[in-house]
């Protein structure tokens, strides 16, 4: 259902989603974004309710468009974004666009200004309820270690960190069902960052197919979700559990220009993937496929809302874990994700299997559908267990003592046990027994009926109560309390369980990425400082999946020369894919991956930005062309030096005067600027009027293209192969006849273009062609001197109305009127 529009005392909110009710917590994550941007700087920080998780961002500048808080959201996606009621022009201007999105619309909650004090801030920092550490401890110990946990120079951050928790602490994000003095839990704080990440936007990762959602196929899960298409994410997407997903997207929508992470990322898909290793790999990724939600599973635990399931999936999870660091501990030390395993897998992992296998009874915890321990953890509790087994012998002998005091009618007796009711004394029902009247025995309390047996308390149960207690539940208290001291203990070491998990998402995705690369015969990139790109012989890693052949092509952008790349040839010769090609190459290697090419040289990318392919334009109110004019804008504005831009038949959409002038004067402004402020571009078209009219300056920096075709005959053949030069022609008329369209129309076609180039004038047809007349004269010619002209009864008017010209009928119609 809609979410109601609210106003707390202090509070202010503005709903934009629809949530629905009734769904599990697992289902329903929740993320909370606190934002506050002040003089040209960005302080953020978010709560992930999937694992109780703070994360903060250092302040960072960000543009007026507030560019770096796009990327944030998109990555992100929150639920609710807390601001400032008092805000700066250009926040403003952003909340006013996002609301008009009708992709997604979050609840945008404005607090007063007082709320994102500093002081204000640090204060509720300190109140937050963190289950790692003890109650005990001091404010100065807690500060201390929070300063060891965020970054307190980073003044905006700290600021909406306060607004942050007093937003949690209202809506109790998790903890909805709890009594009020149990807080939102943190268990851990993250540093989040966006530093060298490349720029890529919305419109380029549709273009080039890096993710694509689909509807799910099954009828049972329409409204369950998407799943995800043909696109890059889903070929490389081989990762056994969640969290390697969960990682290998967020490196897909955070692709990096710093080289370090690159080669670490190399350096171990380059072992996966050679073929000795492949027992290896085997071996590595049957063990991740235990790796469960231990987030979930830890939140339960700071809650005490553990399952029995819980314990079970944590302690595989630790188990698979500890054989990884095993397997691990024998690769090459000399790469540094395999070093990391070895050294933050620490006996923790060790010591928190061993307690959970020698304290958790699973067997009897399944089949009692709750905590049990085993024997030989508390002698209090094995001792009530003995005293509960050694019952049944007991009561037998006792239900024997009671028969021999009961009426002689009843046949039989037994004592049975009832946790919070106690010992009592059954016997069957009699016939004579209809009334209530008729339950009572002298000597018994009558305390219910059941089952055609009647329950009853004695002197003997009585004494038995008070004897032995009771003694289901006084067990039941005590594993529970070990159960605490439990959770407890695993939640200390709760960092360490963190750590490991990170790192097994990361060897997760670098398996998969491996796992890619050798099925679809990729090579490893050399990433370099340079601002090259050289690429040999590559291919498009989507498109040759989907075609029996695929003809690769090289691509080469050096520092001075061949920067800007004019491509021009026949509709469905290849130039979209050869663009898109290029762009998956470029990005696949800023993700750590390896590309579909024979060899690859990739230097510094900031950024990708495309021209190719028109939004749906009706709900942002612009025409599809001021759309495309806006992409366009971007990357005249935005990209620099090290940028890759992709453009793909601009100004095709308005005047063709109009469109080539732009187009014209947007190449130009880049061939005119200083050789290192030129982006790597890639600009298909098909106005050769651009290069034929010397529209474009000359420059070491242009280099023209053309996709190579032939012609068999009329049928026109394409090769896909790149070359130097330009196209002659487009050839619509060759491409309008494989497309279908009738011959007619294409001759006709041809007629008017060639008159159109020649400067010739074009002659309407609203009448027959010029054979079409002929014929028809001939056949008029002919049925005139076969007229017998002495015939009484020839209507010569008739003959010319229908056979000859209906004009001339007329016009003898007239010429008698007249008369």
């Amino acid at each position: 259902m809609a979410a109601p529009m609210e106003t707390l005392r202090g509070e202010q909110r503005t709903v934009f989603g629809v949530y629905e009710d009734g769904e599990e917590e697992d289902s329903l994550p929740t993320v909370l974004l606190s934002v506050v941007v002040q003089r040209g700087h960005l302080g953020l920080c978010f709560y992930d309710s999937t694992d109780s998780s703070v994360n903060y961002m250092r302040d960072t500048p960000d543009s007026g468009e507030l560019h770096l808080l796009t990327k944030v959201i998109q990555e992100v996606s929150p639920h609710v974004i807390v601001t400032s009621a008092k805000q700066e022009r250009c926040m403003v201007h952003f909340l006013q666009q996002l609301g008009s999105n009708s992709d997604y619309k979050p609840e945008v909650v404005t607090y007063p200004y007082v709320d994102f004090g500093l002081e204000v801030g640090k204060q509720r920092l300190l109140s937050a309820h963190l289950p790692a550490l003890p109650d005990s401890i001091s404010e100065r110990d807690k500060m201390s270690y929070l300063s060891s946990c965020i970054s307190f120079d980073s003044l905006l951050m700290l600021r909406a960190l306060g607004a942050l928790l007093k937003c949690l602490d209202r809506r109790r994000v998790g903890v909805e069902l709890e009594d009020s003095s149990v807080g939102v839990p943190i268990l851990q704080f993250r540093a989040y960052t966006l530093k060298s990440v490349v720029y890529i936007d919305q419109d380029t990762y549709s273009v080039l197919q890096i993710f694509k959602s689909e509807l799910h196929p099954s009828v049972y899960k329409l409204h369950s979700g998407e799943k995800e298409g043909l696109s890059l994410y889903g070929i490389l997407n081989r990762c056994r559990c969640k969290f390697g997903s969960k990682l290998l997207r967020q490196w897909f929508l955070r692709p990096t220009q710093d080289l370090a992470v690159l080669f670490r990322r190399q350096d171990v898909i380059r072992f996966f993937s050679s073929p000795r290793n492949s027992d290896i790999l085997g071996t590595l990724q049957s063990s991740l496929r235990n790796i469960k939600n231990i987030p979930t599973l830890l939140r339960r635990m700071s809650l005490s809302h553990t399952k029995v399931t819980d314990w079970k999936n944590l302690y595989k999870m630790v188990q698979s874990a500890v054989c990884v660091r095993d397997t691990v501990r024998h690769l090459p030390q000399s790469i540094q994700l395999f070093h990391d395993i070895n050294d933050v897998f620490s006996d923790d992992l060790h010591y928190i299997a061993s307690l959970i296998n020698r304290v958790v009874d699973f067997e009897s915890s399944l089949s009692e559908n709750r905590f049990t321990i085993k024997p030989n953890v508390d002698p209090a509790i094995d001792e009530k267990k003995r005293r509960m087994m050694g019952l049944s012998d007991f009561l037998t002998d006792v239900a024997r003592r009671e028969l021999e005091h009961l009426d002689p009618r009843i046949p039989s007796c037994c004592v049975i046990y009832i946790p919070l009711i106690g010992f009592l004394l059954s016997v069957p029902r009699l016939p004579s027994m209809e009334e209530k009247e008729d339950f009572e025995i002298d000597g018994l309390d009558f305390m219910f009926l059941s089952e055609d047996r009647l329950h009853y308390r004695s002197q003997r149960t009585k004494e038995l109560d008070d004897l032995l207690g009771d003694l289901h539940c006084d067990i039941r208290d005590m594993e529970t309390a070990v159960m605490t001291q439990l959770q407890n203990t695993i939640l200390k070491r709760s960092a360490s369980l963190y750590k490991v998990l990170d790192l097994i998402a990361e060897l997760d995705c670098l398996m998969a990425m491996s796992t890619a690369s050798q099925e679809y015969g990729y090579t490893s990139p050399k990433l370099s400082n340079n601002r090259k790109i050289i690429v040999t012989q590559g291919r498009h890693p989507l498109l040759e999946l989907c075609s029996p052949v695929f003809v690769p092509n090289s691509f080469q952008s050096q520092e001075l020369q061949g920067r800007v790349k004019i491509i021009t040839g026949p509709n469905s010769s290849g130039k979209s894919i050869y663009l898109k090609q290029v762009g998956l190459i470029v990005f696949m290697a800023l993700i750590g991956s390896d590309v579909p090419a024979k060899e690859a040289e990739i230097g510094v990318v900031d950024g990708i930005f495309t021209r190719m392919q028109s939004r749906e334009s009706v709900s942002l109110g612009l025409s599809t062309f001021m759309i495309d004019l806006n992409q366009m804008a971007q990357a005249l504005n935005s990209s620099t030096g090290n940028s890759l831009v992709l453009i793909d038949e601009f100004g095709k959409g308005t005047n063709t005067v109009d469109g080539l002038s732009l187009l014209a004067a947007s190449v130009s402004h880049w061939l005119r600027k200083p050789p290192t402020d030129v982006p790597h571009i890639l600009l298909a078209t098909n106005f050769h009027s651009l290069l034929q009219l010397g529209l474009l300056p000359s420059s070491a920096l242009l280099s023209l293209l053309t996709l190579e075709t032939a012609l068999d005959g009329d049928e026109l053949v394409f090769l896909y192969q790149l070359k130097e030069g330009i196209c002659q022609s487009s050839y619509a008329a060759n491409i309008a006849s494989l497309a279908g369209l009738p011959t007619s129309l294409v001759q006709r076609g041809v007629e008017v273009s060639e008159l159109y180039r020649t400067g010739r004038p074009i002659k309407r047809i609203d009448r027959a062609s010029s054979d079409e007349q002929a014929n028809r004269c001939s056949s008029v010619v002919e049925k005139f001197l076969s007229l017998d002209l002495e015939d009484q009864n020839l209507d010569l008017q008739l003959f010319m109305k229908d056979e000859l010209l209906p004009s001339a009928g007329e016009v003898l119609n007239r010429s008698e009127a007249a008369r």
